[in-house]
């Protein structure tokens, strides 16, 4: 399923799939978590490849080829409502993180790909362990804009609103590292998000890659890399300018955030 079909006028006959995997559509996709799909499907065709974006739900067929995972935040009732199918495609995606295959998990999906999640009424859900990380509720809420620091894509912006803690494992490296008490992943620790290998998990939606192409271009160098080995764009000038004025638009939608109180 395409969502757009914006993408159709940078593609030729000759481009080259990339399979998005979006995980979970109708139940875990709030806060702007669409615009991540938006923006790595228009980039995916301005670099010159052919975006094939499949929407999963509950109990869909599986797509035969899986070249990124994207996953959005919900409720703790949105996560519970996946629960049972999510775990039936835990040897799966798991299966995917290990072959090196990019994923890009917000909020709700960030903490299933951890351990578990306890939510505030101490009701425990599973998660499928591609993270080290667990998830405890609170009844304190972190909320507003988010500016982090990153050590592999420098400064981030975002817009975070959980109540869930997450404490991160020794496999796991933050994604970002925040200055102030009472934001990221657990308001104590400074850290937000995490990275195992090519599997990036934050809090930050706003959405995320709309703001930070340097984040989506990473995700779409990886894929890219797993389907052909390579990261090799094709592209024209005017695709070429397209790309420019793109993030153009994000430095400003980044300075904008960043002036912005909590």
């Amino acid at each position: 399923m395409m969502i757009s079909d914006h993408a159709t006028d940078a593609t030729s006959p000759s481009a080259r799939p990339i399979d998005v995997l979006w995980l979970y559509p109708r139940d875990m996709n709030i806060y702007g978590d669409t615009g991540n799909v938006l923006t790595i499907e228009r980039r995916l065709a301005l670099y010159g490849y052919e975006p094939r974006i499949h929407a999963y739900n509950q109990n869909d067929a599986w797509p035969d080829h899986v070249d990124m995972v994207l996953g959005g935040g919900g409720q703790d009732t949105g996560q519970k409502k996946i629960g049972e199918d999510f775990q039936r495609r835990a040897d799966a995606l798991r299966d995917l993180a290990a072959n090196d295959v990019p994923m890009l998990v917000i909020c709700g999906l960030y903490q299933l790909f951890g351990s578990y999640f306890e939510t505030q009424d101490g009701v425990k859900i599973e998660g499928i362990g591609i993270i080290d990380a667990y998830t405890v509720g609170r009844d304190v809420r972190m909320i507003g804009n988010l500016m982090e620091t990153s050590d592999d894509f420098g400064p981030i912006v975002g817009y975070e609103n959980h109540s869930g803690q997450t404490f991160l494992g020794e496999h796991a490296q933050p994604l970002g590292f925040v200055e102030s008490d009472g934001m990221g992943n657990n308001g104590q620790d400074h850290t937000e998000g995490a990275r195992v290998h090519n599997v990036i998990g934050t809090y930050m939606h706003g959405s995320l890659l709309p703001k930070n192409p340097v984040v989506a271009d990473f995700l779409i160098h990886k894929a890219a890399e797993h389907r052909y080995g390579a990261f090799e764009p094709q592209q024209s000038q005017a695709l070429r300018d397209e790309l420019v004025r793109i993030d153009a638009d994000a430095t400003h939608a980044r300075e904008v955030a960043m002036q912005r109180p909590r």
